[in-house]
């Protein structure tokens, strides 16, 4: 009854918000039933059914392993399932297996994961009807920079990063995005990570004068140099990537730490009517929840637009934006979200909040 009265309420919140929508469609959700991953798996599946059960979508389940050996096995089960587009894909081994037949198939592949820029890259070469729903790697490092830019621009700005492939790479993309404009940082380093104190990094960092830091590291690290940066009564203004949002432990983080990360899209205004409806279907809207719901929303939107265009569905995936209930979704050319939707947060009473925009600007 519960569900009903849910179902009830979602279709006529639909209405009014949206034209009158056709038929729906039949999507595949590759993702993993068992093992270590089944959570993140099980959030995908019920997100993807939430949406479907609203307007006589159907979802067929594709068990997904994540091993490259079942990749061939994988392929099999999509393409038996009949589906017109699929969704989830949490490993991008999957993908790799998988696209080729479907681009054969006309079966658009939408990932709420995987972010590697060569595969897409390599998609885009062979003509595969390849999406995704998260950003690129590339998109981290460019958000990033806007931030210092922005904000940071005539400030004595410190980049460090942990040794890691990411921290590197991201810190690295960034300096030289920083030097293409004139702007040179008065410190670089690379600390080492995982240690329980940062006493010598502050130290340095106050000799050269930096008092903003863009640091490539996880959240224990940088919150362990947030608090010495404290203790040593060193003012420096932390900002940190996608990795700050994770467990608060073993240091807590300080307030006022930044960090450029997606938000929180359960308590954005735009999920608001959405997340009370599966709150009330004892549907918790955490991790994949939402962004699977979205992407069915997504998929049934394009195909109204194909069937109007006469055209393929994925041809109609780039006639975006479409409004889903994390924000509107919209591809460029490459197949990438049009919009960078990484954004500036700041840590504050036990969670990321949004950052006022500087006035012109974000």
């Amino acid at each position: 009854m519960l569900r009903s009265i849910a179902a009830s309420l979602l279709i006529a919140a639909s209405v009014q918000a949206e034209p009158a929508l056709a038929a729906g469609l039949k999507i595949a959700v590759v993702a993993p039933t068992e093992g270590p991953f089944a959570l993140l798996g099980q959030q995908m599946i019920d997100g993807a059914r939430f949406q479907a059960e609203q307007r006589d979508s159907e979802i067929v389940v594709v068990p997904e392993t994540c091993e490259p050996k079942d990749g061939s096995e994988l392929t099999k089960a999509v393409l038996a399932t009949g589906a017109e587009a699929v969704i989830g894909f949490l490993c991008t081994e999957s993908l790799e297996a998988t696209l080729p037949a479907l681009a054969e198939a006309d079966m658009p592949a939408i990932t709420l994961s995987v972010r590697s820029d060569i595969l897409m890259e390599d998609a885009l070469k062979k003509k595969w009807p390849f999406f995704r729903m998260v950003p690129s790697a590339k998109a981290e490092a460019a958000k990033v920079t806007e931030v210092i830019l922005s904000r940071w621009k005539n400030e004595p700005l410190a980049l460090i990063e942990d040794g890691t492939i990411h921290g590197r790479e991201l810190v690295e993309t960034v300096r030289t995005a920083l030097a293409d404009i004139g702007l040179t940082p008065v410190f670089s380093d690379t600390y080492r990570p995982a240690q329980e104190q940062q006493v010598s990094l502050v130290r340095r960092l106050a000799k050269s004068g930096a008092t903003h830091v863009f640091t490539g590291g996880d959240r224990a690290d940088t919150a362990i140099i947030a608090r010495d940066a404290a203790s040593e009564q060193v003012p420096l203004t932390l900002l940190g990537g996608e990795t700050l949002d994770a467990a608060n432990q073993p240091v807590p983080l300080a307030n006022s730490v930044l960090a450029v990360a997606l938000p929180d899209h359960a308590v954005e205004p735009q999920a608001k009517a959405t997340v009370d409806l599966m709150t009330a279907a004892n549907l918790l809207p955490e991790g994949y929840v939402l962004p699977a719901f979205s992407a069915v929303t997504l998929l049934e939107q394009a195909k109204d637009q194909a069937l109007k265009d006469e055209t393929k569905l994925a041809d109609a995936l780039l006639k975006g934006p479409y409004q889903t209930a994390i924000g509107p979704i919209g591809y460029n050319a490459n197949h990438e979200l049009a919009d960078n939707p990484y954004q500036l947060l700041q840590w504050q009473n036990n969670r990321f909040v949004p950052t006022p925009p500087v006035s012109g600007t974000e």
